[in-house]
């Protein structure tokens, strides 16, 4: 399996400049921001098709209301299951492994995560790939890194998504979740870059190629520091993992549970 080259460096660099284009909480100062974070990139390396991209994006509203409404981490654990579907995400889950258990098992041997955990996080982020979005991803992550709330998180992956379609592996067009991310498990663009492998061996990461995008997805919890072998529940060392994951506590206790009801 072939990595990403990272780009750590110039997200790093990117974090602090991007800071300085002028955030906004509505619409009237996206194109004023798209110039000036335009420059801010180019400096950066990003070439002119990523700049072309940039230019075509559009302030993306729906992606501001869902941002304001996150409403379901708010929920009891019980509540949070229910809602998302758990026990069919862990009864198609037990499915999608005994489909395929050598595939999963290989990516275990590699990268020490169990398959009830890949595959929890398969199901609750897209509902095993039937969902992976409907917004325009270069608009949806544009958009965040322009509004004030959380601009300096988010241009960090703004800059990564320009640097991605410099390469060819997004286009203008990519279409994926309402906060930008990508493909099977929704992975933000910088995580692409630090985190992406080549699954299938054909040269090129595609988060939408379900190899792909567990291998990554594995390869992610490896490099935030998963120890092969431990346990993940809550209180138990690779549980630290899965808050890395997501930052919603019902979301990592979710996580944990229907991993292990799907390995049995």
């Amino acid at each position: 399996m072939r990595h990403v080259l990272s780009t750590l460096v110039v997200l790093g660099l990117g974090a602090g400049a991007a800071a300085a284009a002028t955030c906004g909480n509505d619409a009237s100062g996206f194109e004023r921001w798209k110039q000036e974070f335009a420059a801010e990139a180019a400096a950066q390396g990003v070439g002119q098709s990523g700049l072309n991209a940039l230019a075509q994006t559009s302030y993306a509203q729906r992606t501001i209301n869902a941002d304001r409404n996150q409403k379901s981490f708010d929920y009891s654990l019980d509540k949070f299951m229910q809602v998302r579907g758990a026990d069919t995400i862990v009864a198609q889950g037990r499915d999608k492994l005994a489909a395929n258990p050598g595939f999963w098992q290989s990516l275990e041997s590699q990268y020490g995560v169990p398959s009830g955990v890949l595959i929890a996080i398969h199901g609750m982020e897209t509902g095993f790939g039937n969902f992976m979005g409907d917004s325009n991803v270069l608009s949806a992550i544009t958009t965040l890194a322009y509004d004030c709330r959380r601009s300096e998180f988010f241009s960090r992956h703004a800059l990564a998504a320009l640097q991605l379609v410099d390469r060819g592996a997004v286009s203008p067009g990519s279409i994926g979740a309402m906060h930008g991310e990508l493909g099977h498990t929704q992975f933000l663009p910088g995580n692409i870059l630090r985190y992406g492998v080549d699954g299938d061996g054909n040269g090129r990461v595609d988060l939408t190629n379900l190899t792909d995008a567990m291998a990554s997805t594995a390869n992610y919890l490896r490099q935030k520091g998963w120890q092969p072998g431990a346990g993940y529940q809550e209180g138990q060392p690779n549980f630290r993992v899965i808050q890395e994951w997501n930052a919603a506590g019902v979301y990592q206790k979710a996580i944990a549970l229907m991993a292990a009801r799907i390995e049995g």
